[in-house]
């Protein structure tokens, strides 16, 4: 779930915990290189993994988080993680009442309104209540 650097070290100001997943090591090398991303690296409330996202959601309990950011890869790169049973997954290990932002991209686009029609009706299809769509953040929040 790669993710703006800036997010986590904001979600560990409040948060107890903060897990990331990122798919590419490299990928965690260059954050490293970032100044923006020095707290990634130092706050000791921010754990990351490196590894895919669709396996690693399997190994957390049901109910541990509250709060889950989802940027997959675009859908040609990734399609598992826009699959009926990666958001069941997210179902899964999120709180009652607990929210999923999931990036999809620009609503505007064609080819992006298509995934973000499907990505709702997979989403409800496992659970989720309250689904709406945030245009100027390129994607759909949906609390369980």
């Amino acid at each position: 779930m790669p993710v703006n650097p800036v997010c986590p070290n904001e979600f560990a100001r409040t948060a107890s915990e903060v897990i990331t997943i990122e798919f590419d090591s490299a990928v965690e090398k260059i954050a490293q290189l970032n100044p923006w991303s020095e707290e990634l690296f130092s706050n000791s409330k921010i754990k990351r993994r490196i590894g895919n996202s669709f396996e690693e959601i399997k190994t957390f309990d049901e109910n541990y988080f509250d709060f889950i950011i989802h940027d997959p890869p675009m859908f040609a790169l990734a399609g598992e993680l826009y699959s009926e049973e990666f958001y069941r997954e997210a179902f899964r290990v999120l709180k009652k009442r607990g929210k999923m932002f999931h990036y999809i991209g620009n609503t505007e686009s064609k080819t992006v309104s298509t995934i973000f029609q499907s990505v709702i009706r997979k989403l409800k299809e496992v659970g989720f209540q309250k689904i709406y769509v945030r245009g100027e953040a390129f994607g759909v929040v949906a609390r369980k």
